[in-house]
């Protein structure tokens, strides 16, 4: 991989990659990139949250220009196969090159690409003195993809430049200038454990194999939520062989599409044989329903250690109707941009702690009073079923300029590298834009970057001509700008 073109840009990410920088842990990945600024003698900075800003003079005859900032963030989604024997925190991402040296991925793990590319380019950028630019900053933000904490604390008046190229989009001669905004939702059911039936036993349900994908990119794509998958299990379960559940756990992050979940309950001894038939026949259901879509999806029973207690009946009925209830996917479509998705929910996660049951759901939209609008009907769904619902971490949307002077350049530099016209859109995923604009309203904005699929996910892979491509479009954006 430390051989591909552009090389500086390739063996920064490599370095990136020796790094362990899951979301939250960003002290090792911050140091690095701070000791890789005053490395180059370069004027290099950090805040009280641990942003990491790097500036770089104009080259000669560009220092009356207007000052740019290349953006990325330092932290990576950490998603593995369950069969997968990884640490985040401390093993090293297993990069290689794959099909016909087009792609690099990685082996049975997130890659990070997402956004390691975009901080590797301004790395290259930072240390290639041949590189005809303005003025120039590189800001490095913390913990984009748990809640974009880093652009929330970033202070008004840390930056100089006039114009932001933020690195983190995925689609290769795609400009974006607007992102959906998001909000968090909490749901958490309290319960006494009662005692389990005497004479039971548990069977462990597991939904495996999923693709998954990222939230706000992959949501279109009618992929199977695992959560949603099993609640169907369940239900079926409950009402045809006396199924009681004990414990059910499934997805992992709030911004990505569950790809496994599982749940314990307990049978009567004899309803054994009916359970693993039902099983059986939804394996077969969801793989006609999703075909052509989840190939590898995977439904099991497996007996287990029976636990000694379980959920209350009534708890258990009202969990499996509110998560039945919850809305998964695409709610409404962007009327004026066809094929653009304007409102979404995830329901990201699920799981037993503690005697409580807390489901968790992400949702994103580019008009605020829709997002609101799915709040409210998540919020039923739940206060309903008797459980505590509270929101966090919303962020606003970041509302498009199509009129402004960078969209301008940035297209008509685009049109002269590569013979044909960038494709202009709003994308539904979250993007620290909208969050940056808050202290900096004056700056102008545009996200770009290469082709990256299925990000936040195992099968996450980044397009190698495609980087080639992106990084032709900085230069080339940097010297006109």
């Amino acid at each position: 991989m430390k051989n591909l073109e552009p090389k500086g840009l390739w063996e920064s990410f490599y370095a990136l990659t020796q790094i362990p920088r899951p979301s939250g842990k960003k002290e090792e990945v911050a140091a690095f990139l701070v000791n890789y600024g005053k490395s180059l003698g370069l004027e290099t900075l950090q805040d009280e949250i641990g942003n990491v800003l790097i500036r770089k003079p104009a080259s000669p005859g560009m220092e009356n220009r207007p000052g740019i900032i290349l953006q990325g963030h330092m932290d990576m989604v950490p998603q593995k196969n369950s069969d997968r024997v990884f640490d985040f925190e401390k093993d090293p991402i297993e990069a290689y090159v794959e099909d016909n040296d087009a792609w690099v991925t990685a082996n049975g793990t997130t890659l990070g690409a997402d956004n390691g590319i975009g901080v590797a380019t301004a790395m290259a950028i930072l240390a290639d003195k041949n590189v005809v630019h303005p003025p120039l900053e590189a800001l490095f933000t913390v913990d984009e993809e748990t809640g974009m904490y880093g652009a929330f604390d970033l202070k008004g008046g840390w930056l100089k430049g006039k114009y932001l190229l933020n690195l983190d989009s995925e689609t290769e001669g795609e400009l974006y200038v607007g992102c959906a905004g998001g909000v968090d939702t909490t749901a958490t059911f309290e319960f006494e454990p009662v005692d389990t039936e005497e004479g039971d036993i548990a069977v462990r349900i597991d939904i495996k194999g999923c693709k998954g994908g990222h939230s706000g990119c992959d949501i279109h794509l009618q992929r199977a939520n695992a959560i949603k998958l099993l609640f169907r299990v369940l239900k079926d379960a409950v009402t045809n062989c006396e199924a009681r559940l004990a414990t059910v756990e499934g997805g992992s992050l709030r911004n990505a599409i569950p790809r496994e979940a599982c749940a314990v309950v307990t049978i009567p001894a004899e309803n054994y044989d009916d359970l693993t038939d039902l099983v059986a026949g939804y394996e077969d259901l969801f793989l006609s329903e999703y075909d052509g879509v989840e190939p590898d999806l995977k439904v099991t029973a497996s007996e287990v250690e029976c636990p000694k207690q379980e959920m209350p009946e009534d708890v258990q009925d009202f969990l499996i109707h509110a998560i039945t209830l919850c809305p998964h996917g695409v709610y409404r479509m962007l009327p004026e941009m066809p094929g653009i998705v304007e409102t979404s929910n995830n329901l990201a996660m699920i799981a037993t702690k503690n005697n409580q049951v807390t489901a968790f759901c992400l949702t994103r939209s580019s008009v605020e009073s829709r997002k609101e609008e799915l709040q409210s009907i998540i919020q039923s769904a739940f206060s309903l079923a008797g459980a505590n619902v509270e929101f966090s971490g919303s962020y606003p949307g970041w509302k498009p300029n199509f009129k402004s002077e960078l969209l301008q350049t940035m297209k008509e530099v685009y049109t002269k590298e590569f013979g044909h016209d960038p494709k202009v859109v709003i994308i539904h995923a979250g993007l620290e834009c909208g969050i940056i604009g808050r202290n900096y309203p004056e700056m102008q904005m545009i996200s770009f970057g290469p082709t990256i699929e299925h990000p936040h996910s195992p099968d996450e892979r980044v397009n190698i001509q495609t980087v080639q491509q992106f990084y032709q479009f900085v230069l080339a954006a940097l010297k006109a700008l």
